[in-house]
């Protein structure tokens, strides 16, 4: 039996107030689907089988959208079936809480969690009878702004097998076109920490980036979103200090009007 709402909110609130006075950067705080039996979720989640590809979908979850669901499931099934490994891949839901000194608006962190884990759940329940194993779906929070940071915690967390980039599972990030943009921008890369080169090398040693195109006018058609990554690897990364070889780490899928997702 699931938890009550307010049983959720009230278990996202401690867990969180521990969170923030911890030194920790990224913390699990349950995983799905719960198997303690218990009236809120396990506070040890299960851990991840070594190698296992992990699918982030990193958002401010306010609210979990039809578009998130359909960004998971596609990229679950995906990885699965790509995968050398075998096996199904796993999910983790990420909430970046680096601004938990300024009220969130319109739902707190602690609704957001509960509205995480409802959305979880719904998400499992789209994987019955569909002849494929149902994944198991982290809820991490962490205090990293930006991918490449988000991705290097995630890997020195040690959750998901041994630490280094080589030993650990593929992270495979999903993120909306206008996220690639930015993700691409120089101006975000301190050019006294060694610039893009030094923030996206390892990044992309341990991660690649499922970007779901965006269909609306700001970001042009499908065209000219398939040749802005062609043109990363032509040169473009090149020419702002990045390397021509990450567009290779780039997979770009089709998309619904108004999906996609916004993150740093």
């Amino acid at each position: 039996m699931r938890p009550n709402p307010k049983q959720l909110v009230d278990f996202f609130s401690r867990s969180l107030s521990s969170f923030h006075s911890s030194p920790d950067v990224f913390r699990i705080l349950c995983t799905l689907p719960h198997h303690s039996g218990s009236k809120e979720p396990a506070s040890r989640p299960s851990t991840a089988k070594p190698r296992q590809r992990l699918v982030v979908l990193d958002s401010s979850f306010n609210p979990p959208t039809r578009a998130h669901a359909e960004m998971a499931k596609s990229a679950l099934k995906w990885a699965s079936s790509s995968s050398s490994e075998g096996g199904a891949a796993r999910l983790m839901l990420l909430l970046s809480v680096n601004n938990a000194d300024k009220a969130p608006k319109p739902a707190s962190f602690p609704t957001r969690l509960g509205m995480m884990e409802g959305f979880g759940h719904e998400l499992l329940r789209s994987f019955d009878g569909e002849g494929e194993g149902r994944p198991e779906i982290d809820l991490a929070v962490t205090k990293m702004p930006y991918f490449h940071d988000k991705a290097r915690v995630i890997a020195e967390s040690g959750f998901y097998g041994p630490l280094g980039s080589s030993a650990g599972p593929e992270q495979i990030f999903l993120a909306g076109f206008d996220t690639v943009i930015r993700i691409f921008n120089p101006k975000y890369y301190s050019t006294e920490e060694g610039g893009m080169r030094a923030a996206l090398g390892p990044f992309f040693e341990r991660a690649r980036l499922r970007v779901t195109m965006r269909t609306d006018d700001e970001w042009g058609g499908e065209d000219e979103q398939v040749g802005y990554v062609k043109g990363l690897g032509e040169g473009g990364l090149d020419e702002v200090g990045g390397d021509a070889a990450w567009a290779g780490r780039v997979d770009l899928v089709e998309g619904r009007e108004g999906s996609g997702k916004g993150s740093k």
